[in-house]
């Protein structure tokens, strides 16, 4: 896994793609995400590289913070996703449940969450998390 700020060979949302034909195109603003899958995994390479920038840009406007500071101890380093819902060309909202692993301090730990998503201006963006 490359470290935050530099761009990995292989991109880190799990798909085994170079990072340049993969999330690259749509960190960068070249491509959009074609579901909400795709920007799930999009964000959590964005989580990976520490793209504040792009994390704040995939954000609903509605739910988007003001701020968005992470955490330089934390590595992202695997996701897994579990369920999608809808969230695809055709729609206009979706779910998607994921596990994000991660390390923080020599410790390993799991994120699980079920989020939403919604399309806004024509794009994936993510709106927020379903209670657990």
């Amino acid at each position: 896994m490359a470290r935050r700020g530099e761009r990995p060979a292989t991109c880190p949302c799990g798909t085994g793609q170079p990072y340049a034909d993969c999330c690259a195109p749509v960190h960068s603003g070249v491509a959009t995400a074609a579901t909400a899958a795709a920007l799930m995994r999009s964000r959590f390479s964005a989580f990976a590289l520490g793209d504040a920038a792009y994390l704040r840009h995939s954000w609903h406007s509605t739910t988007r913070p003001r701020h968005l500071d992470l955490d330089p101890g934390t590595r992202w380093t695997r996701l897994e996703i579990l369920e999608t819902a809808h969230g695809g060309l055709f729609d206009s909202a979706g779910t998607v449940r994921f596990r994000a692993h991660y390390r923080e301090g020599g410790r390993a730990g799991v994120l699980a969450e079920h989020s939403r998503f919604a399309r806004e201006d024509g794009r994936w963006v993510y709106l927020d998390a379903l209670p657990q």
